[in-house]
């Protein structure tokens, strides 16, 4: 790592920053505007957050990125469950991005989740932007949602090899994920800084790969 770069747990102090810095990353990516500024402060105090693994990059004094993390289940067909972790939001500064600091971000989580006992990680995310870090399709490990399928930006990390080999199994998101987005969108309008909302192309190619399912067939068993 960067020997100017510092990563550590979130602190209460840095709220604002990272609220901020998250706002600015994410505003006009996926929507018009955005909502993951009010998902992180909003996350901080649901029972499935991780305080843990709650991660700041910090360069020169100054937080430039952050990973946030809840847990999650899965459940096979016989109702079994399985606790495992998802991340969101993930973000890196605007002026910082394509540096690599994401990357440090992400493996520096991956092993303290791994120190925690954690050995699944299940996202939603652009494949592009994580197949290098080791996430494969959900059709890959047979993991479902129930009623859709396997959702192309459905995302799947072993930590340890064949820990879902041989069921089928079915995500279930945290409640921490589920928010109002007129409370949002009033909590981001209400803030001082104003920033522009705006239609970009980047937006409709995020809504077809959120609606792109994968078949079933050959291919869903790791």
């Amino acid at each position: 790592m960067d020997k100017h770069v510092i990563l550590r747990n979130e602190e209460e102090r840095d709220w604002p920053a990272v609220e901020r810095l998250t706002r600015r990353a994410f505003y006009n990516l996926y929507i018009p505007g955005c909502v993951e500024h009010y998902l992180a402060k909003r996350l901080r105090s649901h029972p499935d957050f991780i305080p843990e693994l709650d991660l700041v990059l910090e360069l020169e004094g100054q937080v430039i990125a952050n990973v946030m993390y809840t847990k999650n289940r899965l459940v096979d067909e016989g109702g079994e469950e399985r606790e495992i972790l998802t991340f969101g939001p993930l973000c890196v500064a605007p002026e910082h991005q394509r540096k690599g600091y994401g990357r440090l971000l992400l493996e520096g989580s991956f092993q303290r989740a791994a120190g925690l006992g954690y050995d699944t990680v299940v996202i939603f995310g652009d494949p592009a932007n994580y197949v290098s870090r080791g996430f494969k399709s959900c059709k890959k490990y047979n993991v479902a949602l129930e009623g859709t399928g396997f959702p192309a930006a459905m995302l799947v990390k072993e930590r340890r090899a064949g820990a879902l080999a041989g069921r089928r199994w079915y995500y279930r998101q945290s409640a921490a994920y589920e928010m109002d987005e007129a409370a949002a969108r009033a909590y981001d309008d209400a803030l001082p800084e104003k920033l522009e909302k705006k239609w970009l192309p980047c937006q409709e190619a995020f809504e077809i790969l959120c609606q792109a399912v994968l078949p079933e067939g050959p291919g869903g068993l790791n």
